[in-house]
């Protein structure tokens, strides 16, 4: 018992959970933006690919840092008016059209690497975000916040930010409507196409800005598969948080407990019971936990009612 305390009450373990966080907490964001207009964006793993080789890249040729974070919300932004203009002008499937935007962002960010290093044998490197070492002697969260980067404390920020956006101006009112009740929308004068790209461009870009984190803060450089399933993590998160950013936090944070717990466990520091478990159930540890603590949320979770559905002006 005391192991376990020492474990959750460490720096480390929770320098860990806001590092595995951070692309949660955007990606997360960007879903639940778009799904609050009305459109499913499972473009998400292709974007934050297309995020990551673009934003890296970018700095690679001699760009700075933000530079390539800029790079990055553009592209993502740029997937996702692709996205918007099959769905929500042309009406077609958000499904078909979100999956087909993944292979396409992901085969196109990985014949750009081949093309840019034809001949190397292991990823360029740049020099990535550094650490906020000026924040490490603030009280209590100082020695974990001290340790992340730019983009962590970026992440957070945005949380509040677009609470404040979403229910407390007429945009946020307008986007929240677009995906509950379009036709009221349209009867106060407001293009719901307009929002719902907006929206759409929006969360891409924050997906976009997801994947940037991984080579310009997490790593130093860009290599295959190094998303691995966080956009369909995010995906399943916004469902966990029912829609809210907040609560969207709170379940980022907590599948990244769950995985900065297993990569402990692996080291042999903390064991289950006294007995010892092969590798890979530590593995499915916080996906079997996620899907436990997702059973018991989506059973309360309150959809927004135009979700998926498409929308034409006019229409009765």
């Amino acid at each position: 018992m005391n192991e376990w305390l020492d474990l959750l009450s460490s720096a480390p373990f929770w320098i860990a959970v806001l590092r595995v966080a951070t692309p949660l907490i955007l990606g997360t964001l960007g879903v639940l933006l778009c799904e609050r207009a009305g459109v499913l964006n499972l473009g998400i793993e292709g974007i934050m690919v297309a995020g990551a080789f673009t934003g890296w890249l970018t700095v690679y040729h001699g760009g700075g840092l933000w530079t390539g974070v800029l790079v990055a919300l553009l592209v993502g932004a740029l997937c996702g008016l692709v996205h918007a203009v099959l769905t929500v002008w042309l009406g077609l499937s958000q499904h078909v059209s979100g999956l087909g935007l993944t292979m396409l962002a992901t085969s196109l960010s990985y014949y750009g690497y081949r093309v840019s290093f034809p001949k190397v044998s292991s990823p360029p490197t740049i020099e990535p975000f550094a650490p906020m070492s000026f924040l490490a002697g603030v009280p209590v969260v100082g020695p974990v916040l001290g340790e992340q980067t730019a983009l962590t404390a970026l992440a957070l920020v945005l949380v509040p930010v677009l609470i404040y956006v979403l229910y407390r101006t007429p945009l946020g009112l307008a986007v929240r409507m677009v995906g509950e009740s379009p036709k009221a929308v349209e009867g106060q004068g407001v293009s719901v196409m307009a929002v719902r790209t907006g929206a759409v461009m929006a969360g891409s870009a924050l997906m976009g800005l997801a994947g940037a984190f991984l080579t310009l803060s997490a790593f130093n450089a860009f290599f295959f598969n190094m998303v691995n399933g966080r956009g369909w993590i995010c995906v399943a998160l916004v469902v966990f948080a029912s829609w809210r950013p907040g609560k969207a936090l709170l379940g980022a944070l907590l599948f990244a407990a769950f995985d900065a717990l297993q990569l402990r466990l692996q080291q042999g520091g903390v064991g289950i019971a006294g007995v010892a478990l092969p590798y890979q159930v530590y593995l499915m540890l916080p996906y079997l936990l996620s899907i436990m603590a997702l059973v018991v949320m989506a059973r309360k979770a309150a959809y927004p009612q135009a979700l998926m559905q498409p929308y034409r002006p006019g229409e009765r």
